[in-house]
């Protein structure tokens, strides 16, 4: 008898028992190891291998408190717009950046043409709750090409509203929208006090399409300016500058200080790629608070002005002015029937205090100034001919048009007129000049001065951006008329002195300071 299948089975047999055993042990809560091993019940260390400090502890708790406190006063807004089909890239700006979302740019990658037709995108952004009845603020930029009833907003707690916009302006990039709500949590307003360079900070918005999306950082610089992200002439850019994570969506959000208080707009980064690389900028709330006012209650900015085009001081220029420390900003031009002007401000004084806060940027002073009202009176401490003065100053509604200059050169010259007119190389400053042509004085719209004819590169009237083709009216505020008479000036400095030239280009006026060489020619 063959007993080998007997054997076959009956191993078979016992195999299916103790796979039945292992089954019922696993799914009734037990487990493989504890049929073989005696059960596992612990995993990973007993305790955590560091002791956190209370200090840490308490700026952790911090962060969190603040985090959950704004959150819900951050909003997402989501865009529908309409522009017209234009080709090119013209306003592409491939290092500062807005950062809404790139739909909203279709003509940006320098394709197509104007053929006359609308076309229809989506953008999205962030803005923040500031009224318990709806209203928001974000960025112009977000919402300047939404098409009517294309604004909806959506709060942190998924309610969805649509959107009216109340006002925008170009020159701070801030815009009001208001939704239909009531008993909203708008956001803790701060002060200029609160915005202090290295203060933890966080932004709040959107980015990427994740809402309500918390990034870190600090303070890293105040004040930044000459950006070239608003737009037009009179465009203000005082910016708070951040390390906290800034991407695509998070413009018009907010910028918190950790005890909850929004001390800023997220508008722009300063990118390579479109996307964070640690360079982000907002507007300060003193700005937001201004504009953000006369938008709701007036539907426009009433801005007023000075009056004056302008530079901030650096060395040389000091040293032109015999100022004991860089500081300060000149003015290089006084606008026609301006504050400025009627208050006896001329060109080439240096401005040193508004109201006792000390000038050290021309953007700093645009926005002290933008947060005043057109008929208050500024108090303005300037330098002139080495000696400080006050200037009592009535500011004035700021027209479109307020941009025109002074034309003219006027004034008599302590030059005799019988001077040389033939051109004149200032060799060791690196430029020549020579008599004024009558195109030259028709396109500069001047009377008097000398036409520059060349500059040499590396030299230092190139380093200092004088150029071809501008005019020199004025040199260390005495008018020029001819070659000969920037010489005689030139050639009375000693090897150190700086010189101050007048210059115009075109109805553009500007001041120039050189530094004389050991050797003059």
């Amino acid at each position: 008898m063959n007993k080998r299948p007997a054997l076959i089975a009956t191993a078979l047999i016992g195999v299916g028992v103790v796979v039945g055993v292992i089954l019922v042990t696993v799914f009734s809560g037990g487990s493989i190891g504890s049929l073989f091993a005696g059960g596992i019940n612990d995993i990973g260390a007993k305790s955590a291998p560091v002791k956190v400090s209370d200090n840490v502890r308490m700026l952790n708790d911090a962060f969190v408190a603040a985090s959950k406190a704004v959150s819900p006063t951050v909003v997402s807004i989501n865009v529908t717009t309409e522009k017209k089909v234009v080709g090119g890239n013209g306003d592409l700006r491939n290092f500062f950046r807005f950062f809404g979302d790139p739909r909203m740019n279709p003509d940006d990658q320098g394709n197509g043409g104007d053929d006359g037709t609308t076309e229809r995108g989506e953008g999205s952004g962030s803005g923040v709750v500031i009224s318990a009845d709806g209203y928001i603020v974000t960025n112009n930029h977000v919402v300047e090409d939404a098409k009517e009833d294309g604004i909806k907003v959506m709060m942190e707690d998924k309610h969805e509203y649509k959107a009216k916009l109340i006002g925008k302006d170009p020159l701070t990039d801030l815009a009001v929208i208001k939704i239909d709500a009531s008993g909203l949590t708008p956001a803790f307003l701060g002060t200029p006090e609160d915005i202090q360079i290295g203060e933890w900070v966080i932004a709040v918005g959107n980015p990427l399409g994740l809402r309500s999306t918390i990034t870190q950082g600090i303070i890293s610089a105040i004040g930044r300016g000459g950006l070239g992200l608003n737009k037009g002439d009179f465009a203000v850019e005082n910016f708070i500058q951040t390390d906290a994570a800034i991407n695509p969506g998070n413009s018009g959000g907010g910028l918190f200080s950790l005890n909850g208080a929004l001390i800023g707009i997220n508008s722009a980064i300063a990118t390579r790629t479109g996307y964070y690389q640690g360079y982000g900028f907002a507007i300060p709330i003193d700005i937001v608070k201004s504009v953000v006012l006369d938008l709701i209650n007036n539907g426009k900015v009433s801005r007023a002005y000075i009056g004056v085009t302008i530079k901030a001081v650096d060395e040389k220029d000091a040293k032109a002015f015999g100022l004991s420390k860089v500081t300060g900003v000149v003015a290089q031009e006084v606008l026609k029937d301006s504050p400025a002007k009627k208050a006896g401000i001329e060109s080439g004084d240096v401005l040193l205090e508004l109201n006792g806060t000390p000038l050290t940027s021309a953007n700093q002073l645009q926005s002290l100034v933008l947060v005043r009202k057109p008929g208050e009176k500024v108090k303005i401490k300037i330098w002139r001919d080495g000696k400080e003065m006050m200037k009592d100053v009535i500011l004035q509604a700021r027209d479109k048009d307020i941009a025109s200059a002074d034309k003219g050169v006027k004034g008599d010259s302590d030059m005799n007129e019988s001077d040389s007119n033939e051109p004149v190389s200032m060799k060791s400053l690196g430029f020549s000049v020579g008599p004024l042509t009558d195109q030259a004085k028709k396109e500069a719209e001047v009377t008097g001065g000398v036409l520059v004819t060349k500059v040499d590169n590396y030299s230092e009237a190139s380093d200092r951006n004088l150029v071809k083709g501008c005019v020199i009216v004025k040199a260390d505020r005495k008018e020029v008329n001819s070659p000969a008479q920037l010489k005689k000036i030139i050639d009375s400095k000693r090897p150190g002195d700086v010189i101050l030239l007048d210059v115009k280009v075109k109805d553009r006026r500007g001041l120039i300071s050189l530094e004389v060489p050991d050797s003059k020619n």
